[in-house]
């Protein structure tokens, strides 16, 4: 990211479109909570998208437009458009889709303002909770415009950890196998089916880490630079048992829980 875009973005003013995009956006799928009628399948029969997914990035996009013309696009829903500002917005509608259908409680929209390479802004709501989270870089994190920060420490053997699954089989059992590793020397493990907002849950000490491989960029963008702007140790890793690995974690367990990661990783492998 050059010098010239830092000076001439303010990460704050992104962060209250994310902030106001993302909450508007919430609304509109709790309206249509009804209506969630499949439209088709994805990656796999279990990896759905629904009408209200498509017409919730369509709202983000058409919100985002009349703050910031100029500004690219990335949706998870197909929303793609290059832009002519430095800002490129990541979009995931709805992350948590099989939440949303089955009415169980974590799921909402995740937005984030990229300015080259770099995540510097993003809001995440968790529509069952109303909750909002948001981030800017260099300006902490808030949960409905209070600041959050990671205080308590906590030690390897009482960690919640918190992570997902993919949608493939193959992928699944993987993840199950370093699973088993890792449970004997953790509290527990939740699963509760949004990155987004597992990441947000690290940021406010509801789990002590978030780890998922496979995720793509805009299921962690906004989530990660929240968890990060309240103190969370982030880490992207490109190769992770052949997987990009997703981690977050409270900064007191740090160098246990990533040697407990890769050791499990190795344990597959053999």
């Amino acid at each position: 990211m050059s010098s010239d875009s830092v000076i001439n973005t303010d990460f704050v003013e992104l962060r209250n479109i994310a902030n106001d995009a993302s909450k508007q956006a919430s609304e509109y799928i709790l309206q249509e909570n009804g209506n969630k009628a499949l439209q088709n399948n994805k990656s796999s029969s279990t990896d759905y998208v629904t009408e209200a997914d498509r017409q919730a990035e369509a709202l983000i996009v058409s919100i985002i437009k009349s703050a910031r013309p100029q500004d690219g696009f990335l949706g998870e829903e197909g929303a793609s458009e290059k832009g002519r500002s430095n800002v490129q917005w990541v979009i995931d509608p709805i992350d948590g889709t099989t939440n949303y259908i089955y009415d169980h409680s974590g799921f909402g929209p995740s937005i984030a303002a990229k300015v080259g390479d770099e995540v510097v802004a993003g809001a995440v709501t968790d529509s069952s909770r109303g909750e909002v989270f948001d981030a800017a870089k260099g300006h902490g994190a808030r949960c409905n415009g209070e600041s959050i920060t990671l205080e308590k420490s906590t030690t390897l053997e009482t960690a919640l950890v918190a992570t997902g699954f993919s949608y493939r089989d193959t992928d699944r059992i993987t993840q199950a196998e370093i699973l088993l590793s890792i449970i004997p020397q953790i509290a527990d493990i939740r699963r509760m089916g949004s990155a987004a907002i597992d990441l947000c849950s690290v940021a406010k000490g509801r789990v002590d880490a978030f780890f998922e491989t496979g995720l793509n960029e805009w299921d962690f963008a906004a989530g990660m630079l929240i968890a990060s702007e309240a103190g969370a140790t982030t880490v992207l890793v490109s190769d992770f048992t052949g997987k990009s690995l997703t981690l977050a974690v409270n900064p007191s367990i740090e160098e246990q829980f990533r040697t407990l990661l890769y050791s499990a990783a190795l344990s597959v492998k053999s």
